[in-house]
């Protein structure tokens, strides 16, 4: 008898069932290009598990359903009443570079670069300042960061080798268009 393996999807006892962050964009963003604003409403009620939440966290695998769920909130609080959807590019430091206005963006923005130092001095994924990130990022008419790569990024929060926080910083930091500027996910 051979093992199977967690992606084959047999539904087998025992088996382990991984996440997948694309199919997770791909379903949110299809929700707001069929204008499901009803699903869309009910993934912005953090505190109140719906079945949006549910199925958002299903796509989180055996490991990391809270995770999508937390996911699916951000994604909603960024399309509230928007119609056309925005998978978003590159890594949240990046994204929090163009946060700002006329007096400045990014690391010449007090407010953003507060906001930077906040989440990437966080030991534990700090939820509410992310939220607090896309909500400036969509009151800024700014694109959000790649929700597939956000989501990857948070995965990997813990890991000391992947040093996330230490990579959003440095693209947070680093100037458009600079030598080795990368992650465009």
């Amino acid at each position: 008898m051979t093992e199977q393996s967690p992606s084959a999807g047999t539904g087998v006892e025992g088996e382990r069932f991984p996440h997948d962050s694309t199919a997770l964009t791909t379903w949110l963003t299809t929700l707001v290009r069929n204008r499901e604003y009803g699903t869309l409403a009910e993934l912005r009620r953090a505190r109140v598990p719906t079945n949006a939440h549910i199925r958002a966290g299903w796509y989180g695998g055996d490991d990391h359903r809270d995770l999508f769920e937390r996911m699916a909130f951000l994604f909603a609080i960024y399309h509230q009443g928007r119609s056309a959807p925005l998978y978003g590019h590159g890594s949240l430091g990046a994204a929090a570079r163009r946060i700002g206005d006329g007096t400045g963006r990014g690391p010449d923005n007090p407010g953003a670069q507060r906001l930077v130092d906040r989440i990437v001095a966080s030991r534990r994924i700090p939820w509410r300042h992310l939220q607090h990130t896309v909500t400036r990022l969509r009151s800024c008419e700014q694109p959000p960061p790649s929700w597939t790569g956000l989501t990857e990024d948070l995965i990997k929060w813990n890991d000391r080798k992947a040093r996330v926080a230490y990579q959003w910083s440095v693209e947070f930091h680093t100037p458009p268009g600079a030598p080795g500027q990368k992650r465009t996910r």
